[in-house]
C-alpha cells in the first residue's frame, strides 16, 4: 500500500414450497410501494443467496512490527475466524510452515528489491522457486505470487523489470510443473490509472500502456491468471470529504451515483473503483482478463487532518465489505463476476512509517484482541449491525455527493440489470424467510398484474425492505436490488414510475418490456473516486 500515492480523478406466479400462495399479513388496499414498518430486522442476509455462487473474503498478514504473535499462534488466531486465505508480502519460512496442512490458501510476494535479479537472470528465478514455493507446496496451499507490489511507484524505478520478472517466474514454475497450480500477478495501485471519474472512462497512464500494462495483460490471459489491484476508498473519501459522501464510501444506504458514460449506477464506492480498472482493460481489449482486489481497507485511528480514520468508520466499511462480497455478485459493470477481496490488514503495525492511519489498519492488536468485532463467515453476517452514526461532513460540504445519512424516503426496487435467477432467489427470501407482505401479488390480487418477475420482486424487495425499517444491507439481494428516491408504483397496467422500459422498435408501457428496464431515477451527481 502506498498511502500518499494520488488517486486520478477525472412473468411467474408466485408460490410457496406446497405450491400454495405464501401469506401475508394485511393486504394493502393499493400498489404503491407503500412504508409498512414493523418490529423486524434484517437478519437473514447470509442467507440470501446460500444456494448461489458468491465471493471470497481473505486478509494480508503484513509483519512490519516487533511485538506480533509467533506465525504458530497467528496460524490459529486465521483458523478460528474461519479465514481461508492469506496475503503475505515475503516468503518467510516460519510463516509458511506454520501454513502447512491447515487448508488455507496462500499467495506470496516476491520482493521488489528481487525484480532486477528476477528479470535478468532465469537462474535467480528458478532458485527462488525452487526454495520458496515448491519446497513447501502442496502442503502449504500456495494460490499465486505477487510479483513486486505497487511497482509503478517504487522509487527505485523497478517498473522496467517487471514484466521479465513474471515470465522468469512462470518459466520456473512450468519446470517444477506447479503452473496449473499457481498464479503470478502483481499488484497495482489505482495511481496507476490516467482516468478513473467516470468510472466508464478508466484509463492507463499513457506512458504506463505499451511497456507495461500490454504485456502484462497479454501474459494474464495466456496463463489464466488476473490483475491483482490495491484499492482505498479511504484515501479518496479523506481527500475530498466535501464532495464524497461517507455512506457512499462506507457501503451504507445511498441514492447512488449514475456513471454519466454507460448510465450505470454505483451504491458504493469501490465498486466504482473496481470498474474504473475494468474499463481500463477493456480499453486495452482486454476485458475478458479477472481481477481481484488485494489490498482494501479502512484505518481505525489517524491524525487530526486524516479525515475519516475512526474505529467506527473501520468497522462500517470493513464489515458491510464483507457482507457485500459474501452475499455474491460483482460491479455494475461485471454484475456476474463474483468478488476476491483481501483485507488490509490482520494486524496493526507498530513499525509502519508515514501517518498515524499506517499504523491502524488492523483487524487484531498484537496481543490478539479484536480492534472491532466483524464476521468473516456468512452465519456471522446473521447478527452484524453497522451503528450508522450520522455522517459527519467538512463544513460547506456535501455540494457533489450522494447524499447524507437522514430520514428521507427511499425505497427498494429491483434493478433491470440484474439475472432471473438472483431476481427469484431474492423474491423467494423476501416472501418466504424474509417475512414480505406478498399476497397482493399473487393471482387474483389487486398487485399481480404486471405479471412479471421484475415487478413482483421489486414489490417484494420493497416490503421487506420497509419492514426491515430501510436496514442497512437490508436492499440488496445479492445485488439485485437498488435503492430509489421515488415511490415506485405498480399498479396494475403501469411501469414503474420514473423509469424508462423502453426496447427499441417497442412500447414502453409494455409488460413484456419489464426485463429489460433501464433504471433512471437520479440526475448525474459526479463523486471523485
Amino acid at each position: 500500500m502506498n498511502p500518499r500515492a494520488v488517486y486520478p480523478i477525472n412473468g411467474q406466479v408466485l408460490l410457496g414450497p406446497n405450491l400454495q400462495p405464501y401469506s401475508a399479513k394485511w393486504v394493502p388496499q393499493s400498489c404503491s410501494v407503500h412504508h409498512h414498518y414493523h418490529n423486524h430486522f434484517f437478519t437473514r442476509v447470509g442467507t440470501l443467496l446460500s444456494n448461489a455462487a458468491a465471493g471470497s473474503i481473505g486478509v494480508n498478514y503484513g509483519r512490519i512490527a516487533n511485538n506480533l504473535p509467533s506465525p504458530v499462534n497467528v496460524v490459529n488466531l486465521i483458523k478460528s475466524q474461519s479465514i481461508n486465505k492469506i496475503k503475505l508480502y515475503d516468503t518467510n519460512p516460519s510463516v509458511l510452515k506454520s501454513l502447512s496442512n491447515t487448508g488455507i490458501k496462500v499467495t506470496v510476494d516476491l520482493p521488489n528489491e528481487f525484480l532486477p535479479q528476477a528479470s535478468s537472470r532465469a537462474t535467480f528465478a528458478t532458485a527462488w522457486v525452487e526454495t520458496n514455493i515448491a519446497a513447501y507446496f502442496p502442503h502449504t496451499q500456495i494460490e499465486a505470487i505477487a510479483v513486486g507490489n505497487e511497482v509503478f511507484v517504487d522509487p527505485h524505478n523497478t517498473t522496467k523489470h517487471l514484466i521479465a520478472a513474471m515470465r522468469n517466474i512462470h518459466q520456473a514454475l512450468i519446470k517444477f510443473n506447479l503452473d496449473s497450480f499457481i498464479k503470478v500477478s502483481s499488484p497495482i495501485a489505482l495511481s496507476a490509472l490516467q482516468n478513473s471519474y467516470p468510472s466508464s472512462s478508466g484509463s492507463f497512464k499513457p506512458d504506463l500502456i505499451e511497456p507495461v500494462f500490454k504485456p502484462m495483460l497479454s501474459f494474464l490471459r495466456e496463463t489464466s491468471s488476473y490483475l491483482m489491484v490495491n484499492a482505498y476508498p479511504f484515501f479518496a473519501f479523506e481527500s475530498n470529504a466535501d464532495v464524497i459522501s461517507l455512506d457512499y464510501a462506507l457501503f451504507r444506504e445511498n441514492p447512488g451515483v449514475v456513471d454519466s458514460g454507460n448510465g450505470l449506477r454505483y451504491f458504493s464506492l469501490l465498486d466504482a473503483q473496481i470498474d474504473a480498472v475494468f474499463a481500463a482493460m477493456s480499453a486495452l481489449d482486454y476485458g475478458d482478463v479477472p481481477l481481484v482486489v488485494t489490498e482494501t481497507g479502512w484505518p481505525s485511528k489517524g491524525d487530526n487532518n486524516e479525515i475519516g480514520a475512526s474505529l467506527e468508520n473501520a468497522r462500517g466499511y470493513n464489515g458491510n465489505l464483507i457482507r457485500r462480497v459474501l452475499t455474491g455478485g460483482g460491479t455494475p459493470l461485471r454484475p456476474k463476476a463474483d468478488l476476491t477481496v483481501y483485507l488490509f490488514a490482520l494486524f496493526n503495525e507498530d513499525l509502519k512509517d508515514g501517518p498515524t492511519s499506517e499504523r491502524n489498519y488492523g483487524l487484531y492488536y498484537p496481543n490478539q484482541v479484536k480492534v472491532y468485532d466483524i464476521p468473516f463467515t456468512v452465519d456471522g453476517l446473521k447478527s452484524f449491525r453497522d451503528s450508522r452514526s450520522p455522517v459527519k461532513q467538512q463544513p460547506g460540504g456535501g455540494g457533489g455527493g450522494v447524499g447524507k445519512s437522514g430520514n428521507t424516503d427511499t425505497w427498494c426496487v429491483a434493478s433491470g440489470q440484474a439475472e432471473k435467477s438472483k431476481l427469484q432467489v431474492g423474491l423467494d427470501f423476501a416472501c418466504g424467510e424474509g417475512g414480505a407482505d406478498c399476497r397482493s401479488i399473487q393471482p387474483g390480487y389487486t398487485c399481480y398484474n404486471p405479471n412479471t418477475l421484475l415487478a413482483h420482486a421489486s414489490y417484494a424487495f420493497n416490503s421487506f425492505y420497509q419492514k426491515s425499517k430501510r436496514a442497512g444491507g437490508s436492499c440488496y439481494f445479492g445485488g439485485a436490488a437498488i435503492i430509489s428516491m421515488e415511490n415506485a408504483s405498480f399498479r396494475p397496467g403501469t411501469k414503474l414510475k420514473g423509469t424508462s422500459m423502453m426496447k427499441s422498435g417497442s412500447s414502453s408501457h409494455s409488460p413484456e418490456n419489464a426485463g429489460n428496464m433501464k433504471l433512471s431515477f437520479f440526475s448525474k451527481v459526479e463523486v471523485l473516486i
